[in-house]
This record gives structure tokens, C-alpha cells and sequence, in this order.
């Protein structure tokens, strides 16, 4: 039997079992609506695989906020405003809490770490994340601190180009990696340490890859996709090189750990290692360390860091905005270090700093739930383990809530006095029981680096190019790359 015969009789098989599974549970339910899918794949030639987003909006405009598409055999629900993803995420948060069963995490994390584990495993390793991030700082003067001396760090480094064209990617990452670094380990590495530019390499690189159409592809078809070549394997391969590290990480804190002098996020979890308590050896295990480390390393570093990189970006495509900020800036600081308390005084470079978040829009399609039982949700029922997409790039983007969603407005953070307001659909952390641990670490590390930085220089694109304001393609959205020009104002 050849090759081809072989991938053609796994796919046929795949595809009857999958379809008798569905008839059997699904038959006479009314799932939400869509267009018709084909027999194996689904919806796929009609969604824009690359920006999957794009489709969903405009799918919205003939069914509805609430969506039912298939990916390849994967029923799949998007939900497309914010009153439906709330409703879903709030209202009915213990039904919508899961993560779904998606080939490439499960082979590579099983349902370890915080981020796609379920059950009690993400119940445990949410709530020591969250008590020990704050215990080393997170949302204190602390980290504050040591937040205000990696952005002098990164002053430097941008000021060593003396006002020449560079490449802000690597040195941006670093100074948001060595953050949570600092609360991971107690330790920062230089911005040029080969070990923090080859981790950032992997995280960059996967990111990348995980928003290619064959990423999508592989979960749709994870059994075919395994006999061929392709750059699933280079992310299998990424993360076994950045788990390596983590694991010879503690397994040397683990000779020099003193449990009456916990440093770090590590060392409080080792010590929870040796507890003897039940949930010692069911939760605070090896696996768990690794992948929880690697989640919040990879997201404490990759969406601050994207966040910032929008900033200066747009800080160049509008500089009379730019200036605006500067102008607040020395109204309010001078020249003294940028601290939180400053912020409540700055009502515009904190509607700035808002609609960076806002129009970077970093995770358009928000990380994946997951029906955790049946549920009936607006009258559509929607099986148990059903993915679920809350989609940020339409609730970021919705014109009851947003005046010009398409533009770079920040005066959709500020009333008519000029005085900074909020807006509830405002999400880019997405909300509920999966929000994102580290937003108040985020938001502090925005308004920190963002207003150092703009003390600081004046930003400008090299001579002669074009500002591209079209995201790259990747599991999220960041800026093509581009180059600065930063100009000393000190």
C-alpha cells in the first residue's frame, strides 16, 4: 500500500468516525448558525485562514453575534460582541471556562501549567500564580521599582544609537522578559546575554508559527499532519529547547533552595514541592513547574512587549499625538522618574496608552474556551467541548462603544472635559474566570515604559520609510518590522 493510499484512508476514516460521533449527540439540536460546511473540511476554503477574524465579522453580518463554523471536523462557536462574550464569560463563566482539546498544546504540555490546562489542575496552578505574583510584587512598589530601572536600562540602550535607524524588536523584549524574569528567578540578564536573545528567539519564532493556516490545519487533521514534514516540528522543537532550560533552571535552585528565605516564584514552588501535602505530589510535580514558567515568561513577555512596540510605532505614524504626550509628560513629571501615582494626573497618556491596546488589538481572536457540559446559551445549544472563540478583535472595534474603531482615536478614553473615562468593552485582557493573570503586572509596565520612553526621545522613522500599520502574521498581532530614530530630548 503506498503513501498516498495510507493518508487517504486515514482521512475517510477520520472523517466517518467523526461524523457518526456527531449524529449520534447532535441530531435535532440547534447549534448556532452558519454557513454550510463541506464533508471533512469543513468551512476552511471559505475563511481567511490567516486572519480568521476578518471572516467571523463579516459572517456576524448575516447570522448573528453568535456563530457556528467548522474548522476542518472542529465545530467551532465565535462570538461576536461584547454583550454575547460577557453574557458567556460572566453570566455563564463555569459552562464557558475551559480550554479545548487542541493536538499541538496537548502533545507538547498535556494539561499542565495555567494557561490551556483544565480541571483541578488549572484551578491549583491559577491560584498559586496569582498569590505568588503578587507576593513578589505584582501590583506593589517593588516591582514598581523594578520597573522604573529597566526602563532606565532601556533609555540607554536607545540612546547608544545616538539618533540612528534601529530595530527596537530585541531590546524591547528584553526589558519586558527581564521583568518577569525578576519575580520567575531574581535575575535579570543583559539585553545582548546570549541565553535571553536565544529564549526570545523561541517564543518569536513560535509565535509566528502558531498563526500560520498549517498550524490550524494540524489541530483540524492532527493524525495526517503527523506523517509530513512541516513547522509543527520546528515548534515541537522550540519548545523541548526552552522547556530544557526551565527544567536545568530549578533543578539548580533546587540544590541551593531554602524554604525559610523564598526568593522567586520558583522557589516558592519547590518548597510547595516538599510540603508532603497531598496535592504536593498530585499538582506541584516537575510537568507542572515547567509549562507554568514557560506560560508566564511567554505571555509576560510577548504581549507587554507588542503592546509597546504599537506605541512607538504610532508615536511615529502620529507625531502630533506624540507630542501631545510629551507635553503631558512635562506638565506633570518634568524630569522626574515616571511613577504610577503620576498616572491619575495624566488623563491623556492614559487614553493613549488605552488605544494602543486597543487598536494593536494583540490577541484578535482571544485565546480559545471551551463548553466545559452541554449548554443552551440564547437559545442555541452547544455541545460539551466545543471551542468557543470570544472575539477581541470585534468587541475592540465595535461602533456602539468605539466612535472611529478603525482609527487611532484617543479620545475614546476621554470624556469632554478632557478627564480620562472608561469604557466596558475595553477587554484586551478578556475577562472572567480566564482573564489574564498578569494584567495588573501589564498595565503598570505600559504606563512605565511607555511614558520613560517619551521623557526621553522623540520618535521618528528612518529617513525615506513608509510607517506600514498592517499587523504581521502570527498567533498575534504585532507590527511588521520596522526601524526608529531615537531623539534625545534630555
Amino acid at each position: 500500500m503506498d503513501l498516498v493510499t495510507v493518508l487517504l484512508s486515514v482521512v475517510v476514516i477520520l472523517f466517518l468516525a467523526n461524523a457518526f460521533k456527531n449524529s449520534k449527540k447532535e441530531n435535532g439540536k440547534n447549534f448556532p448558525p452558519g454557513p454550510k460546511p463541506l464533508p471533512i473540511i469543513g468551512n476552511i476554503l471559505s475563511i481567511n485562514m490567516l486572519k480568521p477574524q476578518e471572516t467571523f465579522v463579516e459572517l456576524a453580518k448575516t447570522y448573528g453575534p453568535i456563530i457556528g463554523v467548522h474548522i476542518g471536523m472542529t465545530k467551532t462557536v465565535v462570538l461576536c460582541d461584547y454583550e454575547t462574550v460577557k453574557d458567556a464569560l460572566i453570566n455563564h463563566a463555569d459552562s464557558f471556562s475551559d480550554r479545548p482539546f487542541q493536538p499541538i498544546i496537548a502533545k507538547l504540555l498535556g494539561n499542565n501549567g495555567v494557561v490551556f490546562s483544565n480541571g483541578e489542575n488549572w484551578k491549583v496552578m491559577r491560584r498559586f500564580a496569582l498569590s505568588t505574583l503578587r507576593d513578589y510584587g505584582m501590583g506593589k512598589r517593588t516591582i514598581e521599582d523594578k520597573i522604573i530601572e529597566e526602563a532606565e536600562c532601556l533609555v540607554q540602550k536607545f540612546r547608544s544609537y545616538e539618533g540612528k535607524p534601529f530595530d527596537n524588536l530585541t531590546s524591547i523584549n528584553a526589558a519586558v522578559a527581564n521583568i518577569i524574569v525578576t519575580i520567575l528567578l531574581s535575575h535579570r540578564f543583559d539585553y545582548e546575554d546570549p541565553t535571553i536573545q536565544r529564549l526570545m528567539s523561541l517564543i518569536n519564532e513560535n509565535v509566528r508559527i502558531l498563526g500560520s493556516t498549517w498550524i490550524r490545519l494540524y489541530n483540524s487533521f492532527p493524525t495526517l499532519m503527523d506523517w509530513l514534514p512541516g513547522p509543527h516540528r520546528t515548534v515541537y522543537k522550540n519548545i523541548r529547547e526552552f522547556q530544557d532550560f526551565i527544567r536545568a533552571t530549578f533543578t539548580k535552585k533546587k540544590k541551593e533552595l531554602d524554604v525559610n528565605d523564598q526568593r522567586n516564584l520558583i522557589d516558592a514552588f519547590l518548597t510547595k514541592q516538599q510540603e508532603g501535602k497531598p496535592e504536593s505530589t498530585e499538582y506541584f510535580h516537575n510537568d507542572n513547574l515547567t509549562v507554568l514558567v514557560a506560560n508566564l515568561f511567554a505571555a509576560g513577555m510577548e504581549t507587554t512587549s507588542t503592546t509597546l512596540r504599537w506605541g512607538l510605532l504610532l508615536m511615529m505614524k502620529y507625531p502630533e499625538i506624540q507630542k501631545k504626550v510629551q507635553e503631558e509628560i512635562e506638565r506633570v513629571i518634568g524630569s522626574a522618574q515616571p511613577q504610577m501615582e503620576h498616572r491619575k494626573q495624566m488623563p491623556y497618556t492614559d487614553a493613549v496608552v488605552h488605544e494602543i491596546q486597543r487598536f494593536g488589538d494583540i490577541v484578535p481572536n482571544g485565546l480559545p474556551h471551551a463548553t466545559s457540559e452541554d449548554v443552551t446559551f440564547r437559545g442555541y445549544f452547544i455541545p460539551r467541548g466545543t471551542v468557543v472563540f470570544p472575539l477581541m478583535y470585534s468587541i475592540l472595534k465595535e461602533k456602539t462603544y468605539f466612535e472611529k474603531p478603525e482609527e487611532f482615536y484617543p479620545e475614546h478614553f476621554l470624556d469632554s472635559k478632557g478627564n480620562f473615562k472608561k469604557n466596558e468593552a475595553f477587554i484586551p485582557f478578556s475577562i472572567g474566570k480566564r482573564s489574564c493573570a498578569g494584567e495588573t503586572l501589564a498595565k503598570m509596565e505600559l504606563f512605565l515604559f511607555f511614558t520613560t520612553l517619551l521623557q526621553n526621545f522623540t520618535f521618528q522613522p528612518a529617513p525615506g520609510a513608509k510607517l506600514d500599520l498592517t499587523p504581521a502574521i502570527g498567533f498575534t498581532n504585532s507590527p511588521k518590522p520596522f526601524e526608529i530614530c531615537a531623539i534625545s530630548r534630555r
